[in-house]
């Protein structure tokens, strides 16, 4: 008989275990975790950033956090996801950690706002997973990742290079990463952009393996790949769910066909668990364009495979 316990986003401690409750029903934390700004003992805060002034087609992700712990309410069972045959809340403590403020009618603010955010979430000793809002959310995310970290590797999925060159710096989601090598937030050399199919002639020393070149060698070879570029460098995970192709992924700002399966991603994600990673974002879920709520289960679900990594890594330590 199925435990009667709701709301266990108020209820639970910081480390619990999946359980049972009503998806459709009670507060919609991420993954159920407890929703808490106490930091002490946590390993893991899980945080939305509500930002969507940066996109240049059509916006709505500052609905993104909203839909993907809506929709990570109907994976939160007792066991953990069934490819990683494990439960990553034995091992990790995971809260969520709510939406980071800022003055949307202040823009020349947002930045410091977010990276402050992220600088106190590290300071207590807490890693960030944070779900977007659009792409331009990485950068001062990135600059307080380097205050702690140094220049990271970065691993970012994505249809699009986000490194166009620009004189002035804008906020703007596509050429984030361009400052982010600029600045040295990122080692382009021991980075890797995944899924890319559109075109920008500068690659900024960036590693990519485009979208072609996933479909033609398959999740694995992907995953080697990474793994030989980035090495026993920290590293950085930036997972923009337009990197999937709109059939999976219809509920996003700028969508580019031909791209990676939910399965791929899911694939090459699983590989990914000797990267030593300390930080990742999902960006630019934007519900009103979803059918079905797919777009953001699959981001939910992406967010879950990275937990795992952390998770199994924590394990073989």
């Amino acid at each position: 008989m199925l435990e009667r316990i709701t709301d266990r986003a108020i209820t639970r401690s910081t480390k619990d275990s999946m359980g049972y409750e009503p998806t459709y029903s009670g507060v919609t934390s991420f993954l159920r975790r407890r929703y808490t700004k106490d930091l002490t003992g946590v390993d893991v805060a899980v945080s939305g950033i509500a930002l969507d002034t940066a996109t240049t087609n059509r916006p709505g992700a500052r609905f993104g956090p909203r839909g993907i712990r809506a929709a990570s309410t109907n994976m939160a069972w007792f066991g953990g996801p069934g490819h990683w045959h494990m439960d990553p809340f034995e091992t990790l403590s995971v809260i969520d950690y709510g939406d980071c403020f800022f003055d949307p009618g202040k823009p020349h603010e947002i930045v410091g706002a977010i990276e402050a955010h992220a600088d106190e979430i590290l300071a207590a000793g807490a890693t960030l997973l944070t779900l977007g809002g659009d792409h331009f959310i990485a950068y001062p995310l990135l600059r307080a990742y380097k205050k702690k970290y140094g220049p990271l590797s970065l691993i970012h999925f994505d249809a699009h290079s986000d490194t166009w060159r620009e004189d002035e710096k804008r906020i703007d989601h596509g050429t984030m990463f361009f400052h982010a090598a600029q600045e040295k937030l990122v080692d382009p050399e021991h980075s890797v952009q995944i899924g890319l199919r559109t075109h920008n002639d500068e690659t900024h020393g960036f590693n990519i393996l485009d979208a072609n070149w996933v479909h033609e060698h398959g999740p694995q070879a992907v995953a080697e790949r990474v793994k030989q570029i980035v090495g026993n460098r920290k590293a950085y995970l930036s997972f923009d769910i337009d990197c999937l192709d709109p059939a999976y992924a219809p509920g996003t700002g700028t969508p580019v066909c031909g791209g990676l399966t939910t399965w791929q991603a899911q694939r090459t994600m699983n590989g990914l668990v000797d990267i030593d990673f300390v930080g990742m974002d999902l960006v630019e879920v934007a519900p009103a364009y979803d059918v079905g709520e797919i777009t953001a289960l699959a981001g939910a679900s992406l967010c879950l495979d990275y937990l795992c990594i952390l998770a199994t890594r924590r394990k073989k330590k």
